[in-house]
């Protein structure tokens, strides 16, 4: 009976009676999103400290800097193939299945807000110019970057002050996973108040006059998280997908409702360590790294987007132009933590480098907090695939 009442199948319980709550009783739904909005909220407030201390305690734990080389080259080289994999996966699906000859679309009243990208920009969005002001305005990936280096400078310490500092940041560590066990407790009803809210808000109907295009991003995703994840899973890091995935299936939940890789975090590593048997400095070093800089979701997503404005527009797109969208959307990917609005951002760059207009991006908003949802689950899934792999492999 406590098995049937774990939090785990409490939470599939809560996702399947938000939707008939958000379908049926629409007013209740809006009337309840507060509920939804606390349970984002503090576990937002849990995770911006909870990076911090979790990629510090990992480095710092770490006998020499060869280690961290070790691992973090690991993590980064597994981000960047598993994501131009996604990628690769959205074009193939698009091409072999199409959007159909019928595509009923009406432009969102949204504006959508265009972003200049430079090289000179991200580089100078990594580094802090106060790490204050980076933890109120929840810049993670200056957050990872700021802990890195001061986890480094704790290993050249002489032993005793090492100690100090390592020990008081390993039970800051213990006391925020500690807080985060007790709001995983809630994560039904939030769950619950979250996709109800999302159905009231946009409504069933918008996702069937957009069929084709759900479809196709659903289905890439679906093979990009079960085939190429899966496969990768079982050869590299010596498990069983399946098995794997009932261990973690937590987090993926959170995941699915709450659209945030960051939000997730909290639960990702308490299952990462507590339920898939990963070492706390694996898992408090590539699941934070990963939850900034791995969008194979995303990156899949704009893919598979960009080309179906294309076809709304009756644009045609060559084989080259087609793999400019593989580059763009793959590096765009990588690189979008450090850049404000990321999805947008990333979304306007592949559209800009193909010459789609922009406006497009308007056609499809109307669905995209729904494949939201989804593809933040399979950026997460990577996410614990990656640390499950990297934890076998790190010496």
């Amino acid at each position: 009976m406590k098995r049937l009442f774990s939090i785990e199948n409490l939470t599939v319980i809560g996702i399947v009676l938000g939707v008939l709550v958000g379908y049926y009783l629409p007013e209740f739904a809006y009337g309840i999103k507060f509920l939804g909005d606390a349970f984002l909220d503090i576990l937002k407030a849990i995770a911006i400290p909870l990076i911090f201390v979790s990629v510090f305690v990992s480095i710092a734990s770490l006998s020499s800097i060869s280690d961290l080389k070790d691992m973090g080259g690991k993590a980064i080289a597994y981000y960047f193939l598993t994501t131009a994999l996604a990628v690769f996966t959205g074009i193939v699906v698009v091409n072999l299945i199409g959007f159909g000859d019928s595509v009923s679309v009406q432009k969102n009243s949204e504006e959508v807000i265009k972003h200049t990208f430079t090289i000179k920009s991200f580089i100078e969005s990594l580094i802090p110019d106060n790490i204050f002001k980076s933890f109120v305005e929840g810049k993670v990936l200056q957050i990872i970057i700021f802990s890195i280096l001061l986890a480094v400078a704790t290993l050249y310490l002489e032993r005793r002050k090492k100690e100090i500092v390592s020990g008081f940041m390993d039970g800051l560590n213990d006391a925020f996973i500690k807080l985060a066990k007790w709001v995983i407790t809630l994560t039904p009803l939030g769950v619950f108040s979250l996709v109800a809210y999302v159905v009231a808000d946009k409504g069933l109907g918008t996702i069937i006059s957009l069929w084709h295009y759900v479809v196709v991003v659903v289905i890439g995703l679906f093979i990009h998280a079960v085939f190429n994840l899966g496969i990768i899973a079982y050869v590299f890091g010596k498990v069983n997908p399946f098995k794997y995935f009932l261990k973690v299936r937590e987090a993926l939940l959170v995941a699915f409702s709450t659209s945030s890789s960051s939000a997730t975090l909290p639960v990702s590593l308490e299952v990462a360590t507590e339920k898939a048997g990963i070492k706390k400095k694996v898992a408090g070093f590539v699941l934070p790294l990963g939850a900034t800089i791995n969008m194979d979701g995303t990156a899949l997503y704009e893919s598979v987007a960009a080309m179906f404005v294309a076809h709304v527009y009756g644009i045609e797109l060559s084989l080259a132009e087609q793999v400019i969208i593989f580059l763009t959307a793959t590096l765009a990917a990588v690189g979008a933590a450090g850049i404000p609005s990321a999805g947008l951002v990333t979304m306007t760059l592949v559209f800009t480098a193909v010459g789609l207009p922009l406006e497009g991006i308007a056609v499809i908003l109307a669905v995209d907090r729904f494949l939201d949802m989804i593809r933040t689950s399979i950026n997460v899934w990577g996410d614990l695939i990656g640390a499950k792999i990297i934890d076998r492999f790190v010496k």
